[in-house]
């Protein structure tokens, strides 16, 4: 009884935190971009010069952990110089120069040495690929890109939903294979498991398919099998599965967007476990999208409907989140794909703001990933909720660094 009580004593004051710090959090989210407003409307201008406050998770005094860093949007961002020409055209006509501007991007992966990132744009129906060694973008052609993965030799899979197949792509752009099959009705994001050498493909089918699952290819573009219970809410079913990824042990992580979940399998496809359900509160989902992971094994999971990022250990706990609604650099609006590379970059498509946003994992080890939950009979309530960093005011926002961005 003793411990009913305390433990009904815990979750009365974390809904209490919860409410008094999303009021902060919101105040603090509206403070900070009203005092941005004028960098905004430059920068909005093209104005490289803008000076942001640059945003951090969580807020101080405690140590940040996450830290935005970029913004990928047009070829200025991986240092194209406006040519002489151009500024001399602006002089006489007062016309900006002409920019390669991303529009709707639904997913993005990162090459292994980080100096090429690509983005679908699902709007413009092109891959652009932000070629930082080279200082310029590339766009690749595709009808209404969704998903990209890139194998060990970076060739590029780009998943065309409406066509039924996955495209693949070396290094010089030459169309190298075509993946399809007659059981592929509508594929979205995909994922290689290198070490394996297979394709992992969501498809969520149409509304009153049951088929609702996730294909698995090798990368010849063989079927191998699916993974899935079908379309529900049972354990192992999947319902408008969208976004998908997989980690070193072979596990499958699956973004069951309109049940709310991320759905975990493993190397066989048996079902492990779910992370999250449908709600308003910490470690909740509205519609959970992309989907993955860092190099401690932590769970990344992209809610377009609340536009942040929860963080989630290998055991499923919530840890963080960050972001939240917003055009202010760092924040986000209607995100979808996530993709983090081996230093712990994390490129999130922020869809409704046109744009790629770039964070980093900062101040971390791999202890920092287990909740440590003290004896509830010897600490004070409050403590409690701040060790399992259950507060949805992490969501607030510090100034770590107020220098420009690129």
């Amino acid at each position: 009884m003793v411990r009913k009580s305390t433990n009904r004593r815990l979750l009365t004051w974390g809904f209490v935190v919860f409410l008094i710090s999303f009021a902060l959090a919101s105040a603090g989210n509206a403070q900070v971009k009203k005092e941005a407003k004028k960098d905004t409307k430059k920068a909005k201008k093209g104005d490289t010069k803008a000076q942001f406050v640059q945003l951090a998770w969580p807020e101080p005094p405690e140590t940040p952990r996450i830290k935005f860093t970029d913004i990928l949007a047009s070829d200025l961002d991986v240092g194209r110089k406006v040519t002489g020409k151009e500024s001399f055209r602006r002089f006489l006509t007062g016309e900006k120069p002409q920019l390669s501007h991303i529009y709707q991007p639904r997913d993005v992966v990162v090459s292994d040495d980080g100096k090429r990132i690509y983005a679908s744009d699902f709007g413009a129906a092109v891959v652009f690929v932000f070629d930082r060694e080279a200082k310029k973008i590339i766009k690749m052609p595709a009808s209404y890109p969704f998903g990209l993965a890139l194998d060990d030799q970076e060739n590029l899979y780009i998943a065309e939903e409406d066509n039924r197949r996955i495209l693949v792509f070396d290094r010089a752009g030459n169309n190298i294979r075509t993946i399809t099959h007659e059981k592929l009705i509508r594929p979205t994001d995909i994922t290689i498991d290198r070490a394996r050498n297979r394709l992992y493909v969501a498809d969520p089918a149409k509304k009153d398919s049951p088929e609702h699952s996730v294909k698995i290819f090798d990368l010849e573009g063989n079927l191998l099998g699916t993974i899935g219970k079908g379309k529900g809410e049972c354990q192992g079913c999947l319902f408008f599965p969208t976004y998908v990824a997989v980690d070193k042990d072979g596990n499958v992580y699956v973004t069951s967007t309109l049940s709310s979940k991320v759905v975990v399998f493993d190397l066989n496809g048996n079902y492990l476990r779910d992370i999250g359900h449908r709600g308003d509160g910490f470690g909740m989902f509205d519609k959970p999208k992309g989907v993955a992971l860092d190099s401690f094994g932590n769970v990344y999971v992209v809610d377009s409907g609340w536009s942040n990022v929860q963080i989630f250990n290998p055991q499923g706990e919530v840890l963080l989140f960050f972001g939240g609604r917003g055009d202010y650099p760092g924040l986000l609006k209607n995100p979808t794909g996530i993709t983090i590379d081996k230093n712990n970059n994390i490129y999130v498509a922020d869809f409704l703001n046109y744009r790629v946003t770039v964070y980093q994992l900062v101040n971390t080890k791999a202890e920092d990933s287990y909740v440590k939950l003290p004896d509830a009979g010897d600490v004070p309530e409050k403590t409690v909720i701040a060790d399992q960093k259950q507060s949805i005011g992490k969501n607030e926002v510090s100034r770590v660094n107020a220098e420009p961005n690129k």
